[in-house]
């Protein structure tokens, strides 16, 4: 009987903060509100993995990084360092030592 109760209790609970989810997401706070809207505009702004306002200085200096790593981990031109790589391995022959 404890365990029906308490199990009802559970119940009652989850449903209760599922109804209030929807009124948690609402900020009460002003600077609150200030941040998550800030949050939504980078994130329109970011759309496709792009920084957000770049500076020309920022943006040279992004891309000399990337080719140094694409240097350093046998990229170049040509080679498409967003592809997994493919690995071939061969089977060396085996010597039992046995003769027929």
């Amino acid at each position: 009987m404890l365990r029906s109760r308490l199990v009802t209790v559970h119940k009652a609970v989850k449903r209760d903060i599922s109804i209030n989810v929807p009124a948690l997401q609402k900020a009460t706070d002003p600077i609150q509100q200030l941040f998550l809207d800030k949050l939504k505009e980078y994130k329109s702004k970011s759309a496709g993995g792009k920084l957000v306002d770049p500076s020309p200085e920022i943006t040279k200096e992004r891309e000399s990084e990337l080719e140094k790593l694409s240097a350093q981990y046998g990229g170049g031109s040509g080679v498409d360092m967003t592809q997994f790589p493919q690995f071939k391995f061969n089977d060396p022959p085996v010597d039992t030592g046995l003769k027929k």
